[in-house]
């Protein structure tokens, strides 16, 4: 884990995001179609983790990755040094966006989207920085091995983005990113994560956003559909089944 920089301004980094509608360019783009979306106008983000949350398609991940852009990141996910393309399918929402700071200067950030980490893990190595990641290449180690060690080895003191980090973890993994992200969070750090996992999203000091067919609504923990639909599957896991595979 990087050790707090002395003499760098900590974290939290955004107070808040806000759609200019003055800016969107193409009113029928679908990010500004999708229902969470059409009548967004601001999200203030916690202060040290933001859990956006809500269905396949709900626009979730399309917010992430727009107000990772507006932060001069990567849309295919990195650091700021990291401007590689591989195929453009990010979406407009980013030039509509305003973010209202609370320091200008951000030591560290970064974009972590499971889709493309193989694609980051090549650009590190196109880089010459392989070292800075731990003993082994990313390439060399398991999906769920190379997030963690990217995790461990490169967060610190930042701004952090990551998508649907869960799709790389098994459940024990994702209980050991929980100890990983509270340190993150110890060095006066600040993330924003869309996830499914009702056991990354549990964790305490955060807030709650879920993006669906009323908006983006500040949801409790036990609340979201994540934690209900798994709770009363696990509660019952025969009832459930029985119900899902039954013929009638």
């Amino acid at each position: 884990m990087r050790k707090l920089k002395r003499g760098v301004t900590p974290g939290p980094f955004i107070e808040s995001v806000i759609l200019d509608r003055s800016r969107i360019g193409d009113p029928s783009h679908y990010a500004f179609n999708l229902p969470s979306l059409k009548t967004f106008s601001n999200l203030d983000l916690h202060p040290k983790v933001t859990f956006f949350v809500g269905e396949n398609g709900s626009g979730k991940s399309t917010m992430l990755e727009a107000i990772a852009i507006a932060n001069g990141l990567n849309a295919e996910g990195g650091s700021r040094n990291m401007m590689f393309a591989t195929r453009e399918s990010h979406s407009e929402l980013h030039k509509a966006l305003k973010l209202r700071r609370y320091h200008a200067l951000v030591p560290d950030a970064w974009f972590v989207r499971a889709e493309s980490l193989f694609n980051v893990a090549t650009e590190i190595e196109n880089l010459g920085v392989g070292n800075s990641y731990g003993d082994k290449s990313l390439h060399e180690q398991s999906h769920g091995e190379a997030f963690m060690t990217l995790v461990e080895n490169r967060f610190g003191q930042g701004l952090y983005f990551l998508d649907e980090p869960e799709a790389a973890l098994s459940p024990q993994r994702q209980l050991e990113f929980l100890i990983l992200l509270d340190s993150i969070v110890g060095q006066e750090s600040q993330l924003v994560i869309a996830t499914h996992s009702p056991i990354i999203m549990s964790y305490p000091d955060s807030q709650i956003y879920s993006f669906g067919e009323s908006g983006i609504q500040p949801t409790a923990y036990q609340d979201t559909e994540h934690y209900r639909v798994t709770k009363s599957f696990l509660d019952n896991p025969q009832r459930m089944l029985s119900h899902l595979l039954s013929d009638d």
